[in-house]
């Protein structure tokens, strides 16, 4: 086909660019350093707290000032960091994984940068390749194009001679050259992707759950500020004490955890590129942790995607002139694949001149070769499926033995038959059909070639709690055995594409769930069988290596695609498995779930500084004419009750299995009964040391700082260590400790809060840190009765969750 055009000469090509026609138009592959600066300084939490910044440096206040900078921005300088680095990575993802374009130039085939590409260039499109600019289908090839990135349609386009052509979609089957007509900004595909292929933050669904209750933080805080300001223009409060409350309502919103997320997942990201997984999507990490069903081909997962020719059995030829034929075959396929390299390896042929050849298509699954010359027999030769033959072949009853008996084994059986008979395709027709009377020449048994790794990685799937299921375009028997070899079960559902055509909807949705080898899928099977699995409430992972994937990888939650794999099936996927590492998969959801449990963690211990901190506030207000606590106390029980744990807790969660209710719903248990016991036992022990300050005063004197500085070290003390109690609490020990939480056994937590402790008193030992947090020196005795205090309190808070106190009462099972 591409003999017979010449192309642009050398000459031409550099004429036209000199031009400006050449395809060097770029698309944005990340956002822009600028982008990145704006999204992370200039938002309202950040406004806030600047501003609070401001006023404390108006006020004299530099240390409080200076913690507000370190605290908070010093998260944010750390995002800006990492998300650098990534735009960097998705730059050079962009580069490693671009496109690469096949023209024809002065009569020769040239691999070129698709920005080299002239208006007028002749270019080669085989199965796989992407359709780098729009054009014409030139000369007598023919293929079947996926415009699904561009129309949404997932049906196989046929393309011919004139029929136009566009860049983003993906060549499925055939062979055709194409010429470049439109290029740079003038394509379809750049004026629907400039935007598209840019940097988007969708937000995966433990994000939307979590900004959910940052949103919750911040109308708290907004509106505590709003009391704040009438309260100023009502009561002599000083410009002081406003900015100090302002401060300590704006710690009220979490602003540590958007750190403590981004930590977590970047590590998350580490360790997976340490496993050759190549996390192309931001939100991949949080997919991996919902991932219940694995959706997988055979071809690449279980096996290596490597075919042996195995052996021949002749019908009605000899051997001889059944390998010749064969060879011919293969040699003069011009689409090639797996099996017709495996048969050209075993069979070598002559390459002829085809009057028309049929390509292979996941669709059809066969493919046919016209012959009209000497040393040849004349005819139509097919080579496909035996199932979809069946049809058009009479075969003995020996034969359809030898073909079930082999398909039982894991092996891969085709049929090869031919009709004397040269029919007359018409290449512009949408479909190719069937001949009705085709005589067999043999039966062709391939094998492929189990992956060593495929029973340790699918014990690895089981141990993550998620489902397999292999959807194949292959005989559904042979998947069967080769499932079993792999490790899979005894007890497998199996049913076929035939099977899965008959039913409704409803009855298509029930197989889709109790079955677990889908056998000759179509594409179309394949994504209507995703898509059925998602709309039931599945969280769906794709595996796919092939073009014909590309459409079920769309429709999956993750798209998953091995580097071997098409360029197309790399282009959509989420994931890619560098050196096609499908052993590594257990791991990285186990990897992914882990990430998801430990910040789930965080959120617990945040949620409850959170409530605790917002209903000491109100009841203070209501009990007393005082605010308990300053700035720079709020800022060492964020630092040590919760900040300090968020670096540990993410690298040492455990994976597991996924709550079924929402994340905020799940965590009420712990987060309720340690929010309401905790507020009032540190608001007992604040009205205690405050009324025994009033009471040791002369009588008519008010309480000056001072006075006040014993009580809030006092609350802040019991808070410091209730909050690294309920971290023992989240992660238990032993089984003393069980309440909120199930039995975890690892003392790394308990250690933690221990050393935490110690850090704490160190700080109020020590009169320089003491005096920085403004904190007042406390007596060993105080020190021993705020902790017996807190170890009280555990055994309440214990007795509360074991009793299940607060749910009963509510009526509802928040556990």
């Amino acid at each position: 086909m591409s003999d017979l055009l010449q192309g642009l000469t050398q000459s031409e090509v550099i004429a036209r660019r000199a031009a400006g026609q050449g395809n060097d138009a770029k698309l944005p592959t990340s956002r822009s350093y600028t982008q990145i600066l704006n999204e992370n300084l200039f938002t309202f939490i950040n406004g806030v707290f600047l501003a609070i910044s401001i006023f404390m440096i108006l006020l004299q206040r530099y240390s409080d000032s200076i913690i507000v900078v370190v605290v908070i921005f010093g998260g944010v300088i750390i995002n800006i960091c990492q998300e650098i680095w990534a735009k960097q990575k998705l730059d050079e993802i962009a580069l490693l994984h671009r496109p690469r374009a096949t023209v024809i130039r002065e009569g020769v085939e040239q691999q070129i940068d698709p920005n080299q590409i002239v208006l007028g260039d002749i270019l080669v499109a085989r199965p796989g390749d992407q359709i780098v600019v729009d054009g014409q289908v030139v000369g007598e090839g023919r293929l079947e194009v996926d415009e699904s990135l561009l129309t949404g349609e997932s049906d196989m386009i046929p393309k011919f001679e004139g029929q136009p052509i566009y860049s983003g979609s993906f060549c499925v089957s055939g062979n055709a050259c194409y010429e470049a007509q439109k290029v740079g900004s003038e394509t379809l595909a750049y004026r629907l992707v400039t935007g598209a292929r840019a940097f988007r933050q969708v937000y995966t669904p433990l994000q939307s759950e979590i900004n959910l209750v940052i949103r919750v933080f911040m109308l708290t805080a907004c509106f505590l500020w709003i009391l704040l300001g009438i309260s100023f223009l009502s009561r002599s409060f000083s410009l002081n004490e406003v900015v100090q409350r302002a401060a300590v309502i704006a710690g009220l919103v979490p602003a540590g955890l958007y750190l403590a997320i981004t930590l977590a997942y970047g590590l998350g990201s580490v360790k997976m590129v340490g496993q050759d997984v190549l996390i192309q999507q931001a939100n991949a990490v949080e997919s991996l942790s919902n991932v219940n069903v694995l959706c997988l081909d055979k071809t690449g997962t279980l096996t290596s995607n490597r075919i042996n020719f195995h052996e021949v059995y002749p019908i009605g030829v000899s051997e001889t002139e059944l390998r010749s034929l064969l060879g011919d075959f293969a040699a003069n396929t011009s689409a090639g694949n797996k099996t017709s390299d495996a048969l050209a390896l075993a069979c070598p042929g002559k390459v002829r001149s085809p009057v028309a050849e049929i390509p292979f298509s996941s669709a059809r699954k066969w493919s046919a070769i016209i012959f009209d010359e000497e040393g040849i027999q004349p005819g139509m030769y097919v080579l496909g499926a035996p199932e979809i033959l069946e049809a058009a072949v009479l075969l003995s009853p020996e034969d359809i033995e030898r073909i079930a008996a082999s398909t039982n084994q894991g092996l891969r059986v085709i049929l090869f038959a031919y009709t004397p008979e040269i029919t007359t395709w018409d290449k512009n027709a949408d479909t190719a059909k069937l001949p009705s009377n085709l005589i067999p020449l043999g039966i062709v048994v391939l094998s492929d070639e189990l992956r060593p790794e495929a029973k340790t990685t699918l014990d690895g799937f089981t141990k993550a709690g998620i489902e397999v299921k292999i959807i194949s375009g292959d005989n559904p028997q042979t998947v069967l055995a080769l499932a079993k070899q792999a490790g899979l079960g005894t007890e497998i559902g199996v049913v076929s594409g035939a099977e899965l055509a008959q039913m409704d909807d409803t009855e298509f949705a029930q197989a889709a769930q109790i079955n677990t080898i889908f056998g000759r899928i179509a594409p179309e099977q394949k994504a209507k069988l995703v898509r059925t699995l998602r709309h039931s409430g599945d969280y769906v992972a794709m595996i796919g290596d092939g073009v014909n994937d590309v459409l079920s990888l769309k429709q999956a939650n993750l798209g998953i695609a091995m580097e071997s794999g098409s360029k197309a099936t790399r282009g959509v996927a989420d994931i890619v498995l560098l050196k096609d590492s499908f052993g590594a998969l257990p791991h990285t959801f186990l990897e992914g779930q882990r990430i998801r449990n430990g910040i789930q963690d965080l959120l617990k211990l945040f949620m409850v500084r959170v409530f605790c901190v917002t209903l000491l506030i109100f009841s203070t207000a209501i009990v007393t004419d005082v605010f308990p606590l300053v700035n720079k106390h709020s800022a060492i029980v964020s630092l040590i009750g919760v900040g300090l744990p968020t670096i540990c807790i993410p690298i040492w969660a455990e994976p597991g299995a996924l709550p079924q209710r929402g994340l905020v719903r799940s965590m009420l248990h712990f987060t309720i009964p340690a929010t309401i016991t905790l507020t009032l036992v540190s608001l007992g022990v604040y009205l205690f040391y405050l009324v025994s300050v009033a009471y040791d005063l002369p009588p008519g004197a008010e309480l000056t700082e001072i006075d006040r500085s014993i009580p809030r070290t006092a609350l802040v003390t019991i808070l410091v260590l209730c909050e690294l109690m309920l971290v023992v609490f989240l992660k238990p020990p032993t089984t003393a400790w069980v309440g909120g939480e199930p039995l975890s056994g690892d003392w790394r937590y308990t250690f933690t809060a221990l050393i935490l402790a110690v850090v704490y008193f160190v700080v109020l030992a020590v009169p320089p840190l003491r005096n920085f947090f403004e904190l007042a020196p406390l007596t060993l005795y105080d020190c021993l009765y705020i902790g017996l205090i807190a170890l009280e309190w555990c055994l309440i808070l214990r007795f509360v969750w074991r009793t299940r106190f607060f749910d009963r009462f509510l009526g509802v099972d928040l556990g």
